[in-house]
């Protein structure tokens, strides 16, 4: 009956005593661990917390510094443009002075070349290779050479011109780009964590192959910089050289023109000196002339007043030829006669001197053609030279450019 009263499918109390005891152990260390996971997550909380809001304030810190930095570049590029723009500036004032001087080389060229184009209008002895003309010709060399050298100086400031405003671009895109950084830096500097629409970016982490180093950031800005500051120097290099240029050539243009007008004057006044010479001899020939005239008139009145006695005498002579006979004689009469006759004859061979003096005369009308031919070639040089080329040299005006 006792048996019948045991169910062999209860535990023993003592087994349930154990398994109670090990449900409190169990829970106890359950309860245990779950505490110690609690401090251990609120601690790793708390560092997390601190190690983040650390990290952040060192990105922000980061961020401030690079935005200064940023800012302390535009600066720089700032500066660098405003430089680059006034040296264009001032260049192309250079420029238009180059253009200017080149513009007022023409007219003295062109005057330089119309004389010596005039001046071989000169004819007979006066086409002559004088001073003036090498003058000339050394001024119309000067010109064109001075034309070539600003033509030269006018083509490398151009070149230059570009160059600054290929400096310039540079820096102006260095400066776009800059302000485009400094913005979204900004931006993310105003950014927090209570800053409402920011969202997870997935792709955020992702490096892609167009980042550059800190140090390329720097070196190029650093070289655009240079870059201006190179053709800004090569800019004042230039200025210096084109004033120097300007100054020279119209140095050189000023002497050159007061050589050709000296050497005109003083051909002017040869050429009259020459001139009243030549008037001079003219007027003692004409002179000459009339006296030679004169003498011929003479010479021929002389002859013609021997014509009566010499008629006279041979027709005696003649007449007595006839004597008859013993009559013939010859007589003093007819000696005397015969001397007469001889006497007149010598006489009227000497006076050739009127063969010579018509010749001489002919010679003096010679020479008083000569001499007005070459008058008149004296007056063609000083109308050429005095007139059509020192009056047109007085349009030549050199000015400083």
């Amino acid at each position: 009956m006792a048996r019948l009263l045991q169910d062999p499918s209860k535990l023993h109390p003592s087994e349930w005593y154990t398994a109670n005891t090990m449900q409190r152990a169990s829970t106890q260390s359950q309860k245990s661990r779950s505490e110690c996971n609690i401090a251990e997550s609120w601690r790793l909380v708390d560092e997390i917390e601190k190690t983040t809001q650390k990290t952040q304030s060192d990105v922000n810190k980061k961020l401030e510094q690079r935005r200064e930095e940023i800012k302390f570049w535009r600066q720089e590029l700032d500066n660098k443009v405003e430089q680059i723009v006034n040296e264009t500036e001032i260049l192309l004032t250079f420029k238009k002075r180059l253009e200017r001087a080149l513009e007022g080389c023409k007219e003295p060229l062109v005057v330089a070349q119309k004389c010596l184009l005039y001046r071989q209008r000169r004819v007979g002895i006066d086409l002559v290779h004088d001073e003036v003309e090498q003058e000339l010709l050394k001024e119309a060399e000067v010109l064109q050479g001075i034309i070539a050298l600003l033509g030269r100086t006018l083509e490398q400031t151009k070149e230059q011109i570009r160059r600054n405003r290929s400096a310039k671009y540079n820096l102006d895109m260095d400066l776009k780009d800059k302000f485009t950084a400094l913005t979204i830096d900004d931006y993310c500097a105003s950014l927090t964590n209570d800053t409402p629409h920011i969202t997870y970016a997935d792709n955020a982490m992702k490096l892609e192959g167009n980042f550059v180093s800190p140090e390329d950031w720097i070196d190029f800005s650093n070289i655009n910089v240079k870059k201006a500051d190179k053709q800004r120097n090569n800019s004042l290099a230039l200025k210096a050289l084109i004033n120097g240029i300007l100054s020279q050539t119209v140095n050189d243009m000023r002497k050159q023109c007061e050589m050709v007008n000296t050497a005109f004057r003083n051909r002017v006044k040869e050429v009259k000196d020459a001139k009243h010479k030549l008037e001079t001899l003219l007027a003692m020939v004409m002179d000459e002339i009339a006296s030679q005239e004169k003498n011929i008139a003479a010479l021929k009145k002389a002859i013609a007043d021997k014509e009566g006695p010499v008629k006279v005498a041979q027709t005696r002579l003649d007449v007595r030829n006839h004597r008859p006979n013993v009559e013939l004689c010859y007589d003093t009469v007819h000696s005397r006669l015969m001397s007469e006759v001889q006497e007149i004859t010598k006489n009227i061979q000497r006076q050739n001197a009127l063969a010579r003096a018509q010749t001489e005369l002919k010679a003096l009308t010679r020479r008083q053609l000569s001499l007005e031919e070459e008058i008149k070639v004296k007056e063609n040089t000083l109308y050429i030279d005095e007139v059509l080329c020192m009056q047109l040299r007085e349009s030549v005006c050199i000015n400083n450019y």
